[in-house]
């Protein structure tokens, strides 16, 4: 959730929002379907707001998310939430390296940046119309992903996404290991059984592919290398001073 708010308008807790003047907010675009945690957010912020109303943003909380590492604080939440910009910049399953290198680009973000931080796939789900066309449609002539190991494509075919318009079944993005903060994704990327074809991208590139066997023998280590990738994500385009506000409701921009 922390990595779909901060590529749209900075880290500032847009994703959170329900609506604003009437538009369609982050949290609706197709790239933020499958993000979990709402309801979580909502009882941390109103439990910060009994002990110091009006003083920690929701766009801290949310950076505060996770497994230990030194987070900064000190940010101010969005007044602006559109789908349309998630849609624009998220990155997409459907990415190729070139695109993801140049979203990540973007923001300040290295090569090594986007291997580490793609490795929080393995935890969480996604929906069949997130990689179906790998299945049955690749290249729009009814075909499979070529870079897609086959054993694991007709797995999902049979027991997972039945059909190609299939948009509710769920599927593990790290089979197995779903809720294991571990290296099981990286294992699987050179299996050929990364669930998108982002997954799969990062594989095409000779830089990218070294830092994943580097990681999967231990040169770099995950936990260390994640948390100082996220730290500097979190760094994006953060709203102080005057700039945005401290929302009471982190769904609701203060009336």
């Amino acid at each position: 959730m922390h990595f779909h708010d901060c590529f749209v308008r900075g880290c500032d807790a847009s994703v959170l929002l329900n609506t604003t003047s009437g538009e369609q907010p982050e949290r609706q675009a197709t790239p933020n379907l499958t993000l979990r945690g709402f309801d979580f957010i909502d009882r941390v912020k109103s439990l910060v707001e009994a002990e110091c109303p009006g003083i920690v943003s929701c766009a801290d909380i949310l950076t505060l998310g996770g497994p230990f590492w030194r987070v900064p604080t000190g940010r101010r939440d969005g007044l602006i939430s559109k789908s349309s910009e998630a849609l624009s910049k998220v990155p997409s399953p459907f990415d190729n390296f070139t695109t993801l290198q140049t979203l990540f680009a973007n923001h300040g973000l290295d090569l090594k940046d986007l291997v580490i931080l793609s490795g929080a796939h393995t935890i969480g789900i996604a929906h069949c119309q997130s990689f179906s066309n790998r299945l049955y449609n690749f290249t729009g002539i009814g075909d499979q992903d070529p870079a897609l190991d086959s054993e694991y494509a007709a797995n999902l075919k049979a027991r997972k996404c039945r059909i190609i318009s299939d948009n509710t079944t769920i599927v593990e993005m790290d089979p197995g290991s779903r809720k294991t903060f571990d290296l099981s994704y990286y294992t699987l990327l050179l299996k050929r059984r990364g669930l998108f074809h982002s997954d799969s991208a990062l594989t095409t590139n000779a830089n990218t592919l070294s830092m994943i066997k580097q990681l999967l023998q231990g040169s770099l280590d995950f936990r260390s290398e994640f948390s100082k990738s996220m730290e500097k994500m979190g760094r994006i385009s953060v709203k102080t001073g005057s700039n945005g506000e401290i929302r009471k409701q982190c769904a609701l921009v203060n009336s």
